[in-house]
């Protein structure tokens, strides 16, 4: 059961990585923020919270909190085997709530003063370059999610189910409704999906009878038609809400498909 410690501190964060992770990550943040996109969500973590994340493909975005500061988190990976191992041995402790339904492929939480306190810990573990004992690597995973059992018995619950699959149909429904108001591109949700470009791009074509690009690029401009229609809404408001880095890519894009531009549009509505 392999279990790993790392300290991640760096002055260049990456922007919308793909990131493929073999193993479960808890991942607690100290300085920075990071935004997770996975094929039907995301989850954006503050310094005041941690998250564990599935393995499995995500997009990974990280921002320091100001210029020249350093993007600082301690990252512990570990493989479902040793969560079952845990569920196993402490069956009457996780078995007393009912399991949930959520199969989301992360869990967030909020750091109280056990959890900051726990942190530390793990903070002071890694200083230097000294090796840690295995053993000490997984009485601390196991005291974490102890913890949190006792104290956020749902969330626990929600972590047996968070290899859930679901089949690929559903999670291209989903990846492509949850990034409609995003510049994601094809390729990505390709790749959260766990699927090659071509495979997506076939069984997008089979359940919505289009393209990607071309079911996307609809969506959000009938998105974008319904806020034109709303008189105090403006073209150089809304670009940026509907996945759009600039104003004219927009107009060129909602000329595509309406053949006028967004002001003209929303004169002849």
């Amino acid at each position: 059961m392999e279990i790993s410690i790392f300290r991640y501190r760096t002055k260049n964060p990456v922007h919308r990585a793909k990131i493929t992770l073999q193993q479960n990550l808890l991942s607690f943040l100290l300085e920075g923020e990071k935004t997770v996109h996975f094929a039907g969500t995301q989850v954006t973590v503050q310094p005041h919270q941690f998250v564990m994340l599935a393995a499995g493909n995500c997009l990974m975005s990280e921002k320091t909190p100001a210029k020249k500061s350093d993007y600082h988190s301690i990252l512990f990976f570990f493989d479902s085997e040793l969560l079952a191992d845990l569920f196993n041995r402490h069956a009457v402790l996780f078995d007393n709530h009912t399991t949930q339904s959520a199969t989301l492929p992360f869990l967030l939480f909020e750091k109280d003063d056990f959890l900051i306190n726990f942190i530390r810990s793990l903070d002071c573990m890694i200083v230097g370059d000294q090796p840690i004992y295995d053993d000490l690597k997984k009485v601390k995973l196991e005291e974490l999610f102890l913890y949190l059992a006792i104290h956020y018995p749902g969330k626990m619950q929600q972590i047996r189910n968070m290899h859930a699959r679901s089949n690929d149909d559903l999670i291209i429904r989903q990846a492509v409704t949850s990034h409609i108001n995003s510049s994601i591109t094809v390729e990505e949700l390709a790749f959260l999906c766990n699927m090659s470009l071509s495979t997506f791009k076939r069984k997008f074509a089979r359940i919505y009878d289009c393209s990607p690009n071309k079911w996307l690029l609809e969506k959000r401009m009938e998105q974008a038609a319904t806020m034109l229609r709303q008189k105090d809404r403006k073209a150089s408001e809304i670009y940026f809400e509907l996945g759009y880095e600039n104003l004219s890519s927009f107009i060129q894009s909602f000329k595509q498909v309406y053949g006028i531009t967004p002001k003209q549009y929303q004169l002849a509505n």
